[in-house]
């Protein structure tokens, strides 16, 4: 197994995943080489560096699966998701992997892609629930659409097949990631206890969503990766159950030792660059592993807490952003989980690693 994306939430739990698994050899690439993955082999890699890539994956012979993890955001995320040159990088980051990969490996079965619900257009508007895989593609650009069509190019006359993910919130472990709430929820709520405040919800409206625990993602790769009702499909993944950020919250203030106070509508976004010196306190007091720099710890991840809760959203309430499972369970993958307990799971591995104080 090749993950490529390995210091991301969804590569990160793959990686780990198959590394743990008696059955598998599994090798990471990514950018920034993850720490914590034990001897697993990973190899720095930029993908957008064609000829290191050329370099690398031309010599892996011996790959039969990918997954393609592997994600270019712009600074500030949002605005990035309308840009054509985003777009392009990504599709190129693919190219780069696989050309050289496909004309190494012989014995290719199967590639996992990773996409989400803006294949569905939620950054551009409200979509009825719950979404369907089987709906006409929403009529928008997307760099999700170039690299599945690129793989269905690419597949024509060959012995091997392609599975596509759309995941909602992903919950994990990773660092300095674009798209973790884990750490940034975490990193605010660590400044905010020792400033002896207690967790106060900080987003917008109620919305219904859902979230998708990585390890179980992890699962359905592997699972994918050996079933015939996964080729050539799309999936949406989740956690199984729907929930409200105000329900979850008190979960969430006690996984961090925290109680919950009124709510106070607040952009991590806006507020937590200025406390970069009190997560440095907080980092030094506690003994922290995890990067000393906010930025490093948390990356662009404010900005998915913001959007993900609607912050600065107004007070109507938007349409549920859920999706349909169906098409997976029907196919054979049943793993789930409450997701108030994977958001405890996930802030108690962090305090475990030493990444946020203990309670």
């Amino acid at each position: 197994m090749l993950v490529a994306g390995a210091s991301g939430l969804v590569g990160y739990a793959a990686v780990k995943h198959f590394h743990e698994h008696p059955d598998w050899d599994v090798v990471g690439v990514s950018r920034r080489v993850p720490e914590g993955l034990g001897d697993a082999e990973l190899i720095s890699v930029d993908l957008q560096d064609r000829e290191r890539c050329q370099d690398v994956f031309g010599r892996m012979g011996d790959v039969t699966h990918l997954v393609f993890a592997a994600l270019y955001e712009w600074p500030g995320l949002v605005q990035g998701w309308f840009e054509q040159e985003q777009m392009q990088t990504n599709l190129a980051m693919l190219d780069n992997l696989f050309d050289p990969l496909e004309g190494a490996a012989g014995g290719l079965e199967h590639v996992s892609l990773l996409q989400g619900t803006k294949a569905y257009g939620i950054h551009i508007e409200p979509f009825p629930a719950p979404a369907r895989e089987r709906w006409p593609r929403h009529d928008h650009e997307n760099f999700y659409f170039l690299q599945q069509d690129y793989l269905r190019d690419r597949q024509i006359g060959k012995d091997w097949h392609w599975t596509v993910w759309r995941p909602q919130l992903i919950l994990g472990e990773s660092l300095g990631s674009a798209m973790n709430c884990i750490a940034a929820i975490g990193a605010w709520a660590a400044v905010e206890k020792e400033a002896g405040r207690p967790l106060c919800y900080p987003g917008g409206p109620p919305c219904v969503v859902e979230a998708i625990d990585t390890e179980i993602h992890a699962q359905a790769f592997e699972w994918a990766a050996q079933t015939p009702a996964a080729r050539n499909e799309i999936f949406n993944i989740t956690n199984g159950d729907i929930f409200l950020w105000r329900n979850v919250w008190p979960a969430i203030a006690e996984a961090l030792g925290m109680e919950v106070g009124p709510e106070r509508p607040l952009s991590l976004v806006e507020t937590m660059p200025a406390r970069e010196a009190e997560w440095q306190a907080v980092h030094t007091k506690y003994e922290l592993t995890g990067p000393r720099s906010l930025d490093a710890f948390v990356g662009q991840s404010f900005v998915v807490a913001d959007f993900i809760m609607g912050v600065g959203s107004g007070q109507v309430s938007p349409p549920p952003m859920v999706v349909s499972t169906i098409k997976l369970r029907q196919a054979g993958f049943h793993e789930f989980m409450d997701t108030e307990d994977c958001f405890q799971k996930w802030f108690k591995r962090f305090q475990d690693r030493g990444w946020l104080p203990p309670v």
